[in-house]
């Protein structure tokens, strides 16, 4: 998902009638006994303990606080601070030094798979029921994934009319499809499948992509250059597409889907889009890690996903959870037989292997 928000926001409060504690109370906790079930809380069992949620922002963020954290708050009597976007070097510095201030972290598969053990904590499954995770979706044995999504290309149907682009190389053919490019920005960050997307417009076997050829890819980014509109923010990335100031762009499905419901004249090209996936996760030597665990336990409802999606069109994380969803909503799920045949299959163990190695030669190159 978006790997950074529009802006840092305030921190809020979402209170439940209890006493206030500081933040990360390690007040003793009582889970209640058995096994977990997915979206429950013990009623009140969490009265006099104050947990931080930190996620990305936006309309993300918002849905799911109004679909998972704010219930849970009311549920268990939890006293709940937001706070974001999430800062991967914040996380580390808090971890490191042993002032962990954040209990419950929304960050990426990548990310969390990374660095499992050092600056995560296994999910505690005494706690948390992963029964219902989707087959594939839990990529790392420290985090449950929070929502899946895609990096995907949209381009201007009115200017490209009845010959709309329908591959990676048509994206990065400015001859052909001439216009400007929204593109991915971020100094310090890279989603996966933008090395990929560049490879497979030069010409990379999709079997053979692996292990990526950077300096490659890198020339291919740089043939368009002056054609590319940099974002930084999920915000801004969807703001370009809506004002027009770009023909194409490659974005993340959440904010492309919300463009297009904003009225944007565009249209989604599914041929080799990037599947991506935020993930939930506890940090080392948060001071309640029960407690946190048991928001995570709350938040994989099937209830609570089917609210989530229907708030952000992000495909839900239980196979149980049936959103109601318009047409439009439907048609930006990664998660459907047709989406699954149309995606490119990104290596993770590869990308957290070589995460911190990809991330500079971009940085480097964006700021080339």
């Amino acid at each position: 998902m978006p790997l950074t928000a529009a802006s840092l926001f305030v921190t809020t409060v979402i209170a439940a009638g209890c006493t206030p504690a500081g933040p990360g109370s390690a007040a003793d906790v009582d889970l209640g006994s058995g096994p977990p079930q997915a979206g429950t809380v013990k009623a009140d069992a969490l009265k006099g303990v104050t947990l931080t949620f930190v996620s990305y922002g936006g309309i993300y963020q918002d849905g799911q606080m109004k679909a998972a954290v704010d219930p849970f708050a009311q549920e268990s009597g939890a006293r709940i601070l937001q706070d974001g976007p999430t800062d991967n070097s914040k996380i580390k510095s808090q971890v490191e030094s042993g002032n962990v201030t954040w209990d419950v972290i929304d960050s990426t598969n990548v990310f969390t798979a990374r660095n499992c053990g050092d600056l995560f904590v296994p999910i505690d499954t005494s706690i948390v029921d992963v029964s219902k995770i989707p087959a594939g979706a839990k990529t790392d044995d420290c985090s449950v994934p929070a929502m899946q999504y895609g990096l995907i290309v949209i381009y201007n149907t009115e200017k490209y009319g009845d010959n709309p682009p329908k591959s990676w190389a048509d994206f990065y053919d400015t001859a052909k499809f001439p216009g400007k490019r929204a593109v991915q920005g971020i100094s310090g960050e890279v989603d996966p499948g933008v090395f990929e997307g560049a490879l497979l417009a030069d010409g990379v076997a999709p079997d053979q992509m692996y292990p990526l050829d950077v300096d490659r890819a890198l020339r291919k980014m740089s043939s368009i250059r002056d054609d590319s509109v940099f974002w930084t923010t999920g915000a801004q990335a969807q703001q370009l597409v809506e004002s027009g100031q770009v023909d194409m762009a490659v974005l993340w499905s959440g904010r492309a889907y919300a463009a297009v419901k904003n009225g944007a004249p565009f249209a989604p090209m599914w041929n080799q889009w990037m599947p991506e996936a935020d993930t939930i996760a506890v940090p080392k030597n948060a001071k309640n890690p029960k407690a946190s665990m048991a928001l995570i336990n709350f938040y994989l409802g099937a209830q609570q996903q089917a609210k989530l999606a229907e708030l952000t069109s992000y495909s839900p994380v239980n196979v149980d959870s049936k959103p109601q969803l318009d047409d439009l909503a439907k048609s930006y799920l990664t998660t459907t037989p047709e989406r699954e045949k149309d995606k490119f299959p990104i290596d993770l163990p590869y990308w957290a292997e070589n995460h911190d190695k990809l991330v500079t030669a971009y940085t480097d190159w964006l700021a080339g």
